[in-house]
């Protein structure tokens, strides 16, 4: 996933960090690396710290993915502060880089995620942001929390459970694509 979220930055960075003027040149490519950083942190933080309904939402793409939406300020605001430490940035230089990236890349790495042409999943997604067992767990248990929602009850008994799993993975080619319905690949 890094590997995504850098050439997002990158692409990303180009007018908001890259021609601003208010980032010293020697600067650019450290503040984009910190960026992605930040972002892939933020996104561990909100998988561990009970966030995982946030996360949901942004990995299924129904939320809308502006300032207006609460996991995209938790993770600006993480950025700009990371920005401004780091580097000495003004808060509302770094705001203004935080604010005009946080919502492309994020939208980007969705896109791509969601892409059925594109090789990278939202398992890949999962996979880097849950870091460890539990964390895995924390975000399977919502996934089963409000699996129904998402159409994963496949045998309409309220809930999901290791039945439904199966019934799932035998129509769509395993884990993956289990993940795949639930973010609706």
């Amino acid at each position: 996933m890094f590997e995504q979220l850098t050439q997002l930055v990158q692409q990303f960075g180009e007018d908001t960090v890259v021609k601003n003027s208010a980032i010293p040149n020697e600067h650019n490519e450290a503040v984009m690396q910190e960026t992605g950083n930040s972002i892939l942190s933020s996104l561990q933080q909100m998988a561990s710290g009970g966030g995982i309904e946030q996360l949901a939402g942004l990995l299924k793409g129904n939320t809308t993915l502006d300032g207006s939406n609460p996991a995209v300020q938790q993770i600006t605001e993480q950025v700009t502060g990371n920005l401004s430490e780091k580097f000495g940035l003004s808060s509302e230089t770094a705001s203004s880089v935080a604010g005009g990236m946080i919502p492309q890349i994020l939208g980007g790495l969705m896109g791509k995620a969601n892409d059925p042409n594109d090789s990278f999943q939202i398992s890949d997604i999962i996979g880097a942001i849950s870091g460890n067992s539990e964390q895995a767990s924390g975000i399977m248990d919502t996934i089963s929390k409000y699996g129904t929602q998402f159409g994963l009850d496949q045998n309409a008994d309220g809930k999901v459970d290791i039945s439904d799993a199966m019934n799932l993975a035998k129509g769509s080619g395993g884990i993956g694509g289990i993940l795949g319905k639930l973010f609706g690949k």
